[in-house]
């Protein structure tokens, strides 16, 4: 077994990476839909909110797939702790284990903070390549936690044209650090950066807006944005949050989702639009997911007049297993990390 902690991750996991693994997961799932095996995550919510501890959640989350000649499970648990930032912590901590179903033996065991980071931001880039403009200039980071980093490498990774960021955050000094740690990091970006005191600020310009929070109601209205702007709303992870209001969800004229079946149960944004009586949108609207967008049964034209464009990510078990399955195979074959006999 092979054992990679998040360092040893980091070196080996690119965004282009996992943006290729991921499409061709989709694709491959696409043609082979038996290959693929991800049932419903368990998810089960911790601690009570109170003045002590904010309420977080533990999810364990299996999938299977068969590459065409082998056969794996990946397994990610996963705790959510919300207040890990005051602990200099990561809000997500995670761990994932890659095995070999003809033997059962554990190829990898790899920290997946990282992966988590950077397989979710890579949806968002997958969705942005789909469903933003080929020449945003501009884009909007709101909300700084540590999933932001790679949500604004994705999508700079698939949209280069973009050369000003504007963020925002309700803590001001964290979105300045964002900004200082993110150009140490990522300084192959030659972007220009602008810390925003208003959210208003930060998006009315932005052809590509990121959200990535914990809000429980809605951050902006469609009046705010630009008229054919793209969103990646990868934050409000419950059915009880809401970052995207309901008149950017009536006026987008596409709606994607990663996981269908999931967003019943986690997209607060969408759950919350249906049940709204008074919101002209439903489930029944929903455009596609992103595997419908990568094998082009959903096309969108790009042009100047697409409209407001939205994808919403919820997160499914079968992402982090192409993700972790490539990093696992490398690892073998390279002999990566520190190996362990069980």
């Amino acid at each position: 077994m092979h054992v990679l902690d998040i360092q040893a991750v980091k070196k080996q996991l690119t965004m282009s990476m996992a943006i290729n693994a991921i499409e061709d997961l989709l694709k491959m799932e696409n043609k082979h839909p038996t290959w693929v095996k991800t049932p419903e995550r368990l998810v089960i919510p911790t601690f009570k909110e109170s003045d002590v501890h904010t309420s977080g959640s533990h999810l364990s989350m299996p999938s299977v797939v068969f590459d065409g000649d082998d056969e794996y499970t990946v397994v990610k648990l996963v705790s959510i702790c919300p207040d890990n930032p005051k602990r200099d912590k990561p809000t997500t901590m995670a761990t994932i284990t890659v095995s070999n179903n003809a033997t059962g033996e554990i190829l990898a065991f790899l920290d997946g903070i990282y992966i988590t980071q950077v397989r979710t931001a890579a949806l968002s880039g997958i969705a942005t390549k789909y469903l933003a403009k080929q020449d945003s200039r501009v884009a909007a980071v709101v909300g700084t936690g540590g999933m932001a980093y790679e949500q604004l490498n994705a999508i700079l990774t698939v949209r280069p044209t973009i050369k000003q960021v504007y963020i925002w955050n309700r803590t001001l000094d964290k979105a300045q650090q964002f900004q200082e740690k993110f150009n140490k990091e990522y300084p192959h970006w030659a972007v220009d950066f602008e810390v925003c005191d208003n959210i208003t600020s930060a998006i009315q310009n932005a052809d590509i807006i990121n959200l990535a929070t914990r809000a429980t109601t809605g951050l902006f209205e469609a009046s705010q944005i630009k008229p054919n702007a793209h969103i990646n709303a990868v934050g409000a992870y419950q059915a009880t949050m809401k970052e995207v209001s309901n008149s950017v969800i009536e006026v987008s004229t596409s709606v994607i989702i990663d996981d269908a079946e999931g967003g019943l149960h986690e997209a607060g944004d969408l759950i919350q639009a249906h049940n709204d009586s008074d919101c002209g949108w439903i489930w029944d609207q929903l455009t596609g997911t992103l595997s419908d967008l990568v094998n082009k049964k959903v096309i969108i034209n790009l042009s100047d007049d697409k409209g407001v464009t939205l994808f919403k990510s919820v997160g499914a078990a079968s992402f982090d297993a192409a993700v972790a399955l490539k990093i696992a195979q490398k690892a073998k074959k390279e002999g990566l990390g520190q190996l362990v006999e069980l």
